[in-house]
C-alpha cells in the first residue's frame, strides 16, 4: 500500500482550490505531523481560512501544544507541499475530543486498530472526484468498512 502522506501534495494540487479537500488533506497531514502520541490527545476539528482548529481536553494541553504550534505548522505545510496552514488554534473542547474517541473505540479492538491505519491513496483519489460532500463522506465510510471487514476476515484465518 502506498503511504498517503507521500501523495498529499499531488492530491492537493489536483483538486485546485477545493476547500473541503484542502481540509481533509490538512487533517491527514496533522495526523502525520503530530504523531501517534498527539493524535489521541488533540483532534483536528476544522480548517478555517488558513487556521487549523484543533480540539484538546484542557488548558494544560492547550498551553503545551501552543508552544509546539509553529513547528507543527511547518511540518504540515511541508507534508502538503504548500502553505495551507498559517496558524493552529488549540481549543479546549473535551466534548468533541471524547466524541471522536468514542467513534474510534465503538467497535472495540478492531476499530481502534483500523482508526489508526492510513486511508488508501486510491480511496482518497476516487473520493476527490465526488462533488457532493455527503455522498463523498458516505463513499469513504463504506469503502473503509469494506476494507476493515476484508482485513478482519483475513486475520481470522
Amino acid at each position: 500500500m502506498i503511504d498517503l502522506a507521500l501523495l498529499l501534495p499531488k492530491l492537493v494540487g489536483s483538486t485546485g482550490t477545493n476547500p473541503e479537500m484542502e481540509e481533509v488533506a490538512v487533517k491527514i497531514a496533522w495526523g502525520r505531523a503530530a504523531g501517534a502520541g498527539l493524535r489521541r490527545l488533540a483532534v483536528p476539528f476544522r480548517l478555517h481560512q488558513k487556521t487549523l482548529i484543533v480540539c484538546v481536553d484542557d488548558a494544560i494541553w492547550q498551553k503545551q501544544l501552543q508552544s509546539m504550534g509553529p513547528e507543527l505548522v511547518s511540518r504540515i505545510n511541508q507534508l502538503l507541499g504548500r502553505g495551507l496552514v498559517d496558524f493552529i488554534e488549540f481549543r479546549i473542547d473535551p466534548a468533541t475530543l471524547s466524541q471522536t474517541r468514542g467513534k474510534a473505540l465503538a467497535g472495540g479492538k478492531d476499530a481502534r486498530r483500523h482508526a489508526l491505519q492510513p486511508i488508501p491513496a486510491e480511496l482518497v483519489s476516487a473520493a476527490s472526484s465526488i462533488n457532493d460532500r455527503d455522498l463523498r463522506e458516505r463513499f469513504v465510510r463504506a469503502a473503509e468498512n469494506c476494507i476493515a471487514r476484508r482485513e478482519s476476515r483475513s486475520s481470522a484465518k
